[in-house]
């Protein structure tokens, strides 16, 4: 009976240290991985796996991973990317059938939809950020009487009065640097003068760019930029600083940033006026059908989809997926958010689910709007020429 034991522990070593560990690749740097790093602390402490983690845009994989793929290589075990990737590459047989691992009805309605192909599932939903408006220090309002619109009119008044105080640089500020907080904003306008739809519509190409019911509610936008209430484009987390420490008042983010400033409870948030919808953004995560470790990966796929989810939740800054993660787990400044989701439609993000060379060229033709608001026309027509046929 000892030498079973003895034999079956020496196996089992030499099997731990033939898997090694896994890796995941993942978004997040800075602070936002702070905030992720528990999650895999987590796993590691139930599983007894090791996670190694890297840091790789969605952008970058679009082009690295295609390559990868032809020539049947992983570089990582779990990959977050864009839903739409991972339709496509499930479609060309590079992602690995999740269909039953984890319970669909476990999860907010639809919350799967964009990692699913023909009824299987190729991904997991993780959490979502919402993106719910301008976020202002509620200590910048109070020092200089400011109050929270209610009209457009209201919000033009607020904007001009902020203009007018020494020593900022505008009132708001304008996230830069890797396309998606521009778009962010500009989808903002779209809701709200277009309605809760028109992003629906543009992305099924029922609506045209350069309709009236967009280039209305682009012109309000444009309006804005013209007045100079908008500031240059900025790295987005030195943006981010530079309106913490008062350069800006306003700063249109999403949840996520609740866990990115120091004190979270002088947090405030506000949607465009008359705005009947927000952008509820999940993170998707697969794995590649060339892993070398499919059944360990499996393993932390459902964690992060589940388990996973809860203690993302508590370090701030995101929205579970998972149906249950109770409100309990999240921070008060987080269920404030959720309060602003009651009557509204939420809609997914505009450029992330058209995804490809239509994404690249809308994040490139708002930092030219941005400098030059009167191109209004030209980047329209860009934008329709850009769309997926």
């Amino acid at each position: 009976m000892m030498r079973k034991l003895v034999t079956f522990l020496v196996m089992l070593s030499i099997a731990i240290l033939a898997f090694g560990k896994l890796v995941v690749i993942g978004p997040w740097a800075g602070a936002e991985q702070e905030k992720f790093m528990p999650v895999l602390k987590a796993f590691e402490e139930k599983y007894g796996i090791e996670v190694e983690y890297k840091i790789y845009r969605a952008g970058d994989l679009l082009k690295t991973l295609p390559a990868q793929f032809r020539a049947r290589r992983a570089m990582a075990d779990v990959i977050f990317m864009w839903g739409w990737f991972i339709q496509e590459q499930a479609k060309k047989g590079n992602v690995v059938d999740l269909t039953g691992l984890i319970n669909e009805k476990d999860f907010i309605p639809g919350a799967l939809d964009a990692v699913k192909v023909n009824g299987k599932i190729y991904g997991i939903v993780y959490t979502g950020k919402v993106k719910p408006g301008f976020w202002y220090r509620k200590s910048f309002f109070e020092k200089h009487g400011l109050k929270v619109p209610r009209t457009w009119y209201e919000f033009k008044a607020l904007l001009e009065k902020i203009k007018g105080i020494p020593g900022l640089k505008a009132p708001i500020a304008s996230g830069d640097g890797v396309g998606w907080p521009l778009s962010d904003v500009t989808e903002h306008f779209l809701i709200t003068f277009g309605g809760p739809y028109a992003d629906k519509d543009l992305m099924e190409g029922n609506l045209k760019w350069q309709s009236n019911t967009v280039r209305y509610a682009m012109g309000k936008l444009v309006e804005l930029l013209k007045a100079g209430y908008f500031g240059e484009p900025t790295e987005w987390t030195m943006a981010l600083k530079q309106w913490w420490n008062g350069d800006y008042a306003l700063y249109f983010m999403g949840s996520w940033i609740t866990g990115m400033v120091e004190n979270p409870e002088d947090l405030g948030v506000f949607t465009l006026p008359g705005a009947k919808g927000v952008v509820f953004a999940a993170d998707y995560a697969f794995i590649p059908k060339y892993s070398k470790h499919i059944e360990e990966a499996k393993k932390l796929i459902k964690f992060l989809a589940t388990e996973g989810q809860v203690v993302q939740v508590k370090q701030g800054g995101h929205i579970a997926t998972y149906k249950y993660v109770s409100l309990n787990n999240y921070p008060p400044v987080d269920r404030e958010v959720a309060k602003i989701l009651q009557g509204m439609e939420a809609l997914p993000d505009l450029d992330d689910t058209v995804g490809g060379v239509f994404q690249k060229t809308f994040w490139d033709q708002l930092k030219l709007l941005w400098v030059n608001p009167d191109r209004l026309d030209g980047v329209l027509k860009a934008l329709d020429e850009k769309m997926p046929k």
